[in-house]
């Protein structure tokens, strides 16, 4: 699945490190959902999406979808 958490953790100049705190989450599970090795649970979705301001539709795309 790809994502723009990249480049809104740099818009807010975060690391991983200060993103995965926000989030409750392992730096580790940061890097590899930004490198869309893993996708998130729906309610980790909808945590990073509060966070930002934004919908799930705005942060993550489904890359089936056409």
């Amino acid at each position: 699945m790809k994502n723009r958490l990249k480049v809104l953790r740099a818009e807010r100049d975060w690391t991983q490190a200060r993103l995965a705190e926000e989030l409750d989450v392992s730096r580790q599970t940061v890097n590899a959902i930004e490198k869309g090795k893993f996708d998130p649970s729906l309610p980790l979705a909808f945590k990073v999406a509060r966070l930002f301001g934004l919908s799930i539709e705005d942060v993550f795309e489904d890359e089936g979808a056409a």
